[in-house]
């Protein structure tokens, strides 16, 4: 049993990189973790981190048929459920036309499509506590479109507005909604959960987009961001008395994001003119 203090989550995605220490940070802390996981055989080593706390489920977000199930069996392991985070996510790499339907879908299923489910599956439980906290983890690429990485914007693009309108819907429920954005982190991002299109464009090769997925793998082991403090930073977060709709992780987040909002207020002052001159005389 935990204190009313200990909070009960459910983490997508533990078997490595944020959601894996994220779920061992709640756990040190002496909190229970339902974790899902892709393949069965991952569940007996997650559960071994803090046996009778920490619980593993399979599930593969993209799988639409397994959300429900998953989400019945997180309950029925923690009783209730205080935190979801939808973490579980990858990033594909390669320009917009060289992407085939199949890996848009997948990347869409994966980083928007699951989570959503996710959260509609879950809520009415929540809802019945009126309290909770649901974390997605979205990214730089949420806020800001970057060449050779256009679809992965796209989807994290898809979650910050579906979570822009969830955090608002939510409030009379006294469910907190945060997005996380982070930049750079040492995680398995740019390494073995590297995903590059499978049919590259040669016209693409010498652009900023086909030199992003040309050299995105060298970026691996060189990010400045230390995943434990980013999770750490999460974990501060939840302690406070309101958690944001936002939280930036990463100086290199902090200022890409602020220069892309003052770029967007410059634009908006530069043409201001035209585009109030719209209404009806």
């Amino acid at each position: 049993m935990t204190s009313d203090s200990n909070k009960n989550w459910l983490i997508t995605g533990v078997s490595s990189g944020f959601g894996r220490v994220l779920a061992q940070a709640a756990l040190a802390r002496g909190d229970s973790v339902v974790g899902t996981l892709r393949r069965t055989e991952q569940i007996a080593e997650f559960e071994a981190l803090a046996p009778g706390r920490a619980h593993g489920v399979r599930l593969d977000v993209t799988d639409a048929a397994r959300i429900g199930p998953a989400v019945a069996e997180s309950l029925a392991a923690l009783g209730h459920v205080d935190i979801l985070v939808n973490n579980a996510g990858y990033g594909l790499f390669g320009a917009i036309e060289e992407a085939s339907s199949q890996e848009l879908q997948r990347v869409m299923d994966t980083n928007f499509t699951g989570p959503l489910r996710l959260i509609q599956a879950l809520l009415p439980h929540m809802r019945s506590r009126q309290k909770g906290n649901i974390i997605n983890f979205s990214s730089l690429a949420g806020m800001i479109g970057m060449p050779g990485v256009g679809l992965y914007c796209s989807a994290k693009f898809a979650l910050e507005g579906m979570t822009e309108s969830l955090a608002a819907e939510l409030v009379p429920f006294g469910i907190e909604v945060t997005l996380v954005e982070p930049g750079g982190f040492r995680t398995n991002f740019a390494g073995s959960s590297l995903s590059i299109v499978a049919e590259p464009i040669a016209a693409y090769d010498l652009t900023p987009a086909g030199k992003t997925r040309q050299h995105i793998s060298g970026y691996f082991g060189h990010e400045p961001g230390d995943p434990v403090k980013g999770m750490h930073a999460i974990l501060q977060m939840l302690d406070a008395p309101k958690a944001p709709l936002r939280l930036v992780l990463g100086a290199d987040a902090v200022t890409a994001i602020r220069h892309k909002l003052s770029s967007v207020a410059a634009e908006i002052d530069a043409w201001e003119s035209i585009s109030t001159a719209t209404a009806f005389t």
